[in-house]
């Protein structure tokens, strides 16, 4: 009997023990979960306040970039995806849900140009919510605002920023350009942010691009706030606006004249400058190759005004001769014998190779004669006293204009025929930035004015000015020197001898005054300097009017194929007497009409006759896309200056648009109307279409790819000195 009840207890005495450590163990782990803040090597606070909060940033808008007259020049863009919503949802979306499949494919199909089965296909998912593939991506807010007016159940939108160029190629190098890279937060993670890459937009990303702010805040599991918990909320502090001292109306004169002269002389490239004399403002610089920044097709990633040295041939005469004036060594009558000069083993020739015989220092800078530096160079001044000046005058230095990646350019000379070739410029690099704040000291009696290209920034969110550019000048030649070298220029292009270097720049009622260079383009890969008729690059240095000078000019050719000197002085005297009719300068002297310009307006919904009517007697060329009654886009934006016969594109509220002829067109009016009526392109070649794979009047489709052709103008153009009949090379 006691065997068999100790039989009977021994199993529930077994499962009780079992039960008492299990409850023991089972204790030991709620005190470990109770008490420990780790868990599991987790924070356990962090974890749950992770699990229900909910922290949102609030995105802060880039900085826009203007000109001097407030034109946007570069700004934050809105883009949208469209979405839809296939579930019905009491938490999110309620009864805004697609119930139609059929009905909102077609709807959608019409307007995004999309095939509608292909919609059908993503609105059958079964999930929550979907894309629509590439035609509901990228889309602008007009066609947003078109999806919208459709009403249709279940369709939203998610909105994107993005930088848009409205003006396409132009002040490309200074602009720069922004794209959406990934780059870590300030907490490591990876986030898609607009980066400056190049430019002004590089320069000042860190002014541009603002801070971001979020709305961190507790939720409950279906996505509800939680009442009465904390709600922490940081505003987003917008970008910077920078606004630029680039006058829109002497850059496009530049821009049309470089391009015009690209296509017609083809040189490896031009790089044009305009300086306000009086401020040092850039008021337009343009060059080629240059890019779109919207397409980013980029040859070249340095800016020629201030990133690419080059040996700038006779225009550093100018300094030398100034060098010798301050040292009170000049004297312009006395004479020498031109044509050669001897520098050791060396010869140094004229550029003609026979001179003039025997003429004064005046009429050697007049003629550009090297023997004349020679002999300066030899019998006057020392290669320190030449290297000091060049110093003073700003070459070898950066000038510090607000534009990334300025070079200093090289002064170093040591060896006798290294100095003399040097005061000719030869052996020697600088950058037009540096010619252009050089030639202040003579168009300001001796004061030089420190360069600028930014005008004011401004803090959006508080209106102040985080900083305004000051004129800068500092005297650093007497005024006599200043006057007598500016006389010297006046001579070399109002001059009439047959040896006047400048004559070609010479523009009828127009006191100009300049200095010509043509200099040698040294081959490094061979140790020698190029031969052939064209292989120089020639350049002009000048400003008007000559009394009180305010515009400066630089302008610099690379081996044109075409033209003596590539036609530089008709490109430069085109954009010098648009200037001067747009600032109404030597308004007694001139016989033509005062340039035109016109302020385009909006024309959004406006009726399309009223506007083409408008439009033509402003002596615009006017192109209608469509057969519509009403204007829903314009390839120019409001505020922005035409000027006279320049190309506007008004797209109307058609049902169809056919493609027009583009033969003639340039390259950037092509990529507008592609732009505007959203299609794909291909674009072979530099200049003016010549050709179209696709016929005029043909029917515009969103799958359609028009692929055109461009060339350039190669007209045979002979620069001609009048009264001489000789060719200004080497000057």
């Amino acid at each position: 009997m006691n065997n068999n009840r100790k039989k009977f207890w021994k199993t529930p005495m077994t499962a009780y023990k079992i039960m008492i450590f299990l409850t023991i163990i089972l204790y030991i782990q709620f005190v470990y979960l109770s008490l420990s803040p780790t868990i599991y090597g987790k924070n356990m606070d962090e974890f749950a306040a992770s699990r229900n909060t909910v922290k949102r940033t609030l995105k802060a808008t880039r900085g826009t970039i203007y000109d001097s007259e407030n034109n946007i020049l570069a700004l934050n863009v809105a883009s949208y995806t469209v979405i839809a919503y296939l579930e019905k949802s009491t938490v999110y979306t309620g009864d805004n849900y697609v119930k139609d499949i059929e009905a909102t494919a077609e709807a959608l199909a019409n307007v995004l140009g999309a095939d509608k089965e292909t919609l059908v296909k993503y609105l059958q998912q079964d999930k929550y919510q979907v894309e629509l593939g590439l035609a509901g991506k990228g889309i602008t807010e007009l066609k947003k605002e078109e999806i919208e007016a459709l009403n249709l159940s279940g369709i939203d939108f998610t909105e994107e920023q993005k930088r848009y160029y409205p003006n396409g190629d132009f002040a490309s190098y200074v602009i720069g350009y922004a794209k959406e890279n990934e780059v870590k937060d300030e907490n490591g993670n990876t986030i898609k942010e607009i980066v400056g890459e190049l430019g002004i937009e590089a320069k000042y990303n860190d002014l541009l691009k603002g801070k971001d702010g979020y709305l961190e805040y507790q939720q409950d599991k279906y996505g509800y706030k939680i009442t009465g918990t904390q709600e922490i909320y940081e505003e987003a502090e917008d970008g910077y606006n920078i606004y630029l001292t680039i006058d829109a109306n002497i850059q496009r004169f530049i821009e049309k004249e470089i391009k015009e002269a690209q296509g017609i002389y083809t040189p490896e490239w031009i790089t044009i400058s305009v300086m306000d004399a009086k401020t040092g403002d850039i008021l337009g610089t343009s060059s080629t190759p240059s890019f779109d920044p919207n397409l980013r097709n980029i040859i070249n990633y340095e800016n020629p005004l201030v990133s690419v040295p080059f040996e700038p041939g006779s225009t550093m005469k100018t300094y030398t001769y100034m060098c010798a004036l301050e040292n009170g060594v000049y004297n312009g009558d006395e004479t020498f014998l031109s044509g050669n000069y001897k520098v050791g083993d060396d010869t140094v020739n004229d550029w003609n190779n026979i001179g003039w015989g025997e003429i004064t220092f005046d009429k050697g800078f007049e003629y550009s004669s090297n023997v004349g530096i020679a002999n300066i160079m030899e019998k006057y001044l020392t290669k320190k006293q030449l290297k000091e000046c060049f110093k003073k005058y700003g070459f070898g230095e950066k000038t510090e204009i607000e534009l990334s990646r300025e070079q200093a350019g090289s002064i170093k000379f040591n060896y006798p025929i290294e100095v003399v070739t040097a005061a000719f410029g030869q052996g020697i690099t600088t950058t037009p930035i540096q010619q252009l704040q050089a030639l202040t000291m003579v168009a300001n009696e001796g004061y030089m004015l420190k360069p600028h290209i930014v005008s004011k920034i401004v803090n959006p969110n508080t209106l102040e000015n985080y900083y305004e550019r000051e004129v800068e000048k500092e005297k650093i030649v007497s005024t006599e020197t200043a006057t007598k070298i500016k006389d010297l220029m006046y001579n070399t292009v109002q001059g009439t001898d047959a040896g006047s270097t400048g004559y070609p720049y010479r523009i009828e009622g127009f006191d100009v005054i300049g200095k010509t260079g043509t200099a040698e383009i040294y081959n490094a890969a061979t140790g020698t300097y190029l031969v052939g008729e064209n292989a120089y690059i020639f350049s002009f240095a000048g400003m008007f009017p000559y009394d009180d000078p305010e515009i400066i000019i630089y302008a610099a050719m690379k081996k044109p194929s075409v033209g003596k000197s590539g036609g530089l002085s008709s490109t430069v005297k085109e954009i010098m007497k648009s200037i001067a009719k747009y600032k109404n300068m030597f308004v007694e002297e001139q016989k033509e009409e005062s340039l035109f310009t016109y302020e385009v307006k909006s024309y959004l919904n406006k009726k399309t006759e009223i506007v083409k009517k408008e439009l033509e007697e402003n002596n615009l060329d006017v192109v209608i896309i469509g057969t519509g009654d009403r204007i829903i886009s314009q390839s120019i934006l409001p505020n922005n200056k035409l000027i006279k016969g320049e190309k506007i594109i008004l797209l109307t509220n058609s049902t169809e648009y056919t493609l027009p002829s583009l033969k003639g067109w340039s390259r950037k009016e092509a990529l507008q109307l592609f732009e505007l009526l959203g299609i794909k392109y291909t674009i072979n070649g530099y200049g003016y279409v010549v050709s179209q794979n696709i016929e005029v009047g043909t029917v515009v489709t969103k799958d359609m790819n028009v692929e055109i052709i461009l060339e350039n103008k190669i007209l045979e153009e002979q620069v001609q000195i009048e009264d001489s009949g000789k060719s200004f090379m080497k000057n």
